[in-house]
């Protein structure tokens, strides 16, 4: 067996790019990633939590396998050597967690998220609120102290963070996942070997690394406040609110670091856009395919459902133990804005969906799907 590397102590006058190099060394050491990417991307998101003030926004991070034993804690073990205050917890209640946060700064690193959200992401909606808020600098919750004989005040304690979360697939709300980027881990291959976790040796060996980062972040941070990195291109919005801070720390890191960032952005992002599309967007897509190829803007409820039960690969024919109704199809387009609408058909006054209209449908496709070449919001009567 190939013996282990030796990590020397790191003068604290070294550059921002081999620091970054060091952490991503010793990262790779433990874990086996499913891409060249994740190390330098933990590098990055190791550095930010030292100077997550410097940032409006503070990405979650998350490490999601389909089945135990893929190597989630191994990651958040090595993290909690090189990140700010870091916590190691296994749920906790939304009360604790805050409190914890607010009596910061702290990174919060949660194994077995599996106990706090059930399948499909559902459950514990306090924790939920309080991760989806301290992804902003700005968020509070307030709490109410005191009692009646004295009478209550409102306390508003602050809730940014940085948080990693690690969990089994499935598990997790969409509103944390678009707020994070997520390392998708796997079993390892019996071929594929790590370094074994030994705590005093990591401790002794991380020391010098994590000092060194923490004395370099600390000394640009100021330079991270007023920082406005070029996104690759395609990368907008929530996406680049997310990566933001790991650029610029790129960035100000030199080295192959800005370019190396960028690739590591775009393959996260990438590979976030692949991931399968929630029900409702699922539905929209039927939807689309279905005015698509009737050539009409409008179509009964009863002609919608018939079609939609009948797709073989569709969810649509058995929705949590029965198939689609006309009340759950309503309820699933109303978030978006569209809605139930009277029309007439042969003569006869109906009730279904059309694609224009306040209530219609053009609307949420535009907002929510791929533009599609022959759309039907083109070419589609009114009459």
């Amino acid at each position: 067996m190939t013996a282990a590397l030796r990590v020397l102590p790191t003068p604290m006058s070294l550059p921002g790019h081999e620091i970054l190099d060091q952490v991503r060394d010793f990262v790779a050491r433990f874990s086996v990633f499913p891409s060249e990417h994740c190390a330098p991307m933990l590098a990055l998101w190791y550095a930010h939590t030292w100077v997550a003030d410097a940032f409006y926004t503070t990405p979650r991070l998350i490490l999601s396998s389909p089945e135990p034993g893929s190597g989630k804690t191994r990651v958040l073990e090595i993290a909690q050597h090189l990140t700010k205050a870091a916590e190691m917890t296994a749920g906790g209640s939304a009360a604790a967690l805050v409190r914890m946060v607010a009596a910061g700064p702290i990174t919060v690193l949660m194994d077995e998220v599996d106990a706090v959200f059930g399948v499909g992401g559902s459950g514990n909606e306090d924790v939920r609120q309080m991760l989806n808020l301290g992804y902003k600098r700005s968020a509070t919750i307030p709490k109410t102290k005191g009692d009646p004989a004295s009478g209550f005040t409102v306390e508003r304690l602050p809730i940014f963070a940085p948080v990693a979360l690690a969990g089994l697939a499935g598990r997790m709300p969409d509103t944390i996942t678009t707020r994070a980027i997520t390392v998708h881990l796997r079993k390892r291959r019996h071929d594929e070997h790590v370094e074994p976790y030994r705590e005093s040796k990591i401790v002794r060996q991380s020391e010098p690394i994590r000092e060194a980062l923490s004395a370099w972040a600390t000394s640009v941070g100021d330079g991270l406040v007023e920082a406005e990195p070029e996104m690759p291109h395609g990368v907008d919005d929530r996406p680049a609110e997310i990566w933001e801070p790991l650029l610029a720390i790129a960035d100000l890191a030199g080295g192959h670091w800005p370019e190396t960032s960028r690739a590591a952005c775009l393959h996260f992002v990438t590979a976030a856009s692949a991931q399968p599309m929630s029900d409702g967007v699922r539905l929209l897509g039927d939807l689309r395919a279905l005015f698509t190829s009737r050539g009409t803007d409008r179509i009964s409820t009863v002609e919608i459902l018939a079609v939609l039960r009948s797709m073989d690969e569709a969810p649509w024919g058995d929705m949590y133990g029965k198939p689609l109704n006309a009340r759950a199809l309503a309820t699933e387009l109303s978030v978006y804005g569209v809605k139930v609408t009277a029309f007439k058909n042969n003569g006869t006054t109906v009730k279904g969906y059309t694609v224009n209209g306040a209530n219609g449908l053009a609307d949420a496709w535009a907002r929510y799907l791929p533009v599609e070449q022959h759309s039907t919001q083109e070419g589609v009567s009114c009459d």
